[in-house]
């Protein structure tokens, strides 16, 4: 009953926004364009639109492609021409938009079958030409080309994991749960929640196949869950964080290879309450690297030793909302807008690029169920 009043609530910021001085003057040099996923269990219609400023944080919408259903996560192309997303009922679809760079506005192409069902992840390698998904429900991934204009052409290609873990209830099979392209445009690394292994590929970027990597994998800590991985800026160093030990794993990375450097805990040592960690993600400025505690409900903040890429915890924010699933720092690192699936909102928070630590600034976009935040200029 709701879903017809946020619609038309939408609708009429955005021609207030259209008709006002609170929309954002054309090539500010601070705007960005700011890409919602969401799932559309609730009240969400598809992939939010908006403009972000990145000098004061402010905010206002563009518009929705409404065409798709759970449009969770998603990647966009090194040219920043096209946009994918993968959804679907069970997560076994994958959606392919154009990206109007004047107005950000997206365009739905095609969408292509995935081969393999819960699709919780998904990146586009740099030349634009495959993109690969993460099925989590199926422990699996697949490879999509693309085609000259953007579209997706039908899976060329699926890997099945094997194995389990030591929890006897949620790893009695492979997870697989993000898609990791290394700088290098070779290396893949693919998180598998129910094996404890960080799997390796490596990606032939004409014929879009893959093949294992030399180690073909990473074991972490049993029973730790890897689920959202990321790059150090200097890419000498690469990070896990992993969902059900409340953990972050610091590695050196070289040709494929990661070796530990350390372990450390993302929640209070006097929390008690449930392990639930999700997103990972280094300040642009390599300095400081952030994780989200679903169910603490917040951000621990992390100082990066830069030349042995060890931990030191800052401290921990409150994201004032309900499950960060994900979240973002935008590019220029002056804010940190956390996606709170439960509460449905998105919070910004002002970061200190000193200090690393964030403030809140009351500032927050209402959305039903984001679970993906990407931003683009």
């Amino acid at each position: 009953m709701k879903k017809p009043f946020l619609s038309f609530s939408f609708s009429l910021i955005l021609l207030l926004c259209l008709l006002s001085d609170f929309c954002f003057a054309q090539n500010t040099g601070a705007d960005y364009y700011l890409y919602v996923g969401t799932y559309t269990r609730k009240t969400s219609e598809g992939i939010y639109v908006y403009r972000f400023n990145t000098q004061t944080g402010d905010f206002a919408p563009v518009s929705v492609a409404k065409e798709v259903s759970n449009p969770s996560f998603l990647a966009i192309t090194a040219d920043k021409r096209f946009l994918y997303a993968v959804g679907g009922s069970g997560g076994d679809t994958a959606r392919a938009f154009s990206i109007n760079k004047q107005s950000g506005q997206l365009t739905l192409l095609n969408s292509q079958a995935t081969g393999s069902k819960g699709g919780a992840h998904l990146a586009v390698d740099k030349t634009g030409k495959w993109v690969i998904v993460g099925n989590y429900n199926g422990g699996s991934l697949s490879v999509l080309p693309t085609e000259a204009d953007g579209s997706l052409g039908k899976v060329s290609q699926v890997i099945q994991h094997e194995g389990k873990s030591i929890d006897p209830e949620r790893q009695t099979k492979p997870f697989v749960h993000s898609i990791n392209i290394a700088p290098n445009n070779v290396d893949v690394f693919v998180p598998d929640l129910g094996t404890d292994k960080i799997v390796t590929y490596a990606l032939n970027a004409k014929t879009g196949q893959l093949i294992p990597g030399n180690p073909p994998f990473t074991m972490v800590t049993p029973g730790s869950g890897p689920r959202h991985f990321t790059f150090h800026p200097n890419g000498k160093f690469a990070y896990v964080i992993q969902e059900m030990g409340a953990t972050i794993t610091g590695f050196t990375y070289t040709k494929c290879e990661l070796k530990t450097i350390q372990t450390v805990k993302t929640l209070p040592d006097d929390y008690t309450g449930r392990k639930w960690t999700a997103d990972i993600h280094i300040s642009p400025d390599g300095k400081f690297l952030y994780g989200s505690n679903r169910a603490h409900e917040s951000l621990a903040i992390y100082s990066i030793d830069q030349k042995t890429g060890q931990l030191t915890l800052v401290g921990h924010q409150p994201v004032n909302g309900k499950t960060p699933r994900n979240f973002a720092i935008d590019p220029t690192g002056n804010f940190v807008l956390v996606a709170n699936q439960d509460s449905d909102n998105i919070t910004i928070f002002k970061r200190d690029k000193q200090t690393g630590k964030l403030t809140p600034t009351g500032k927050e976009i209402a959305v039903s169920m984001p679970v993906c935040l990407l931003l683009i200029r």
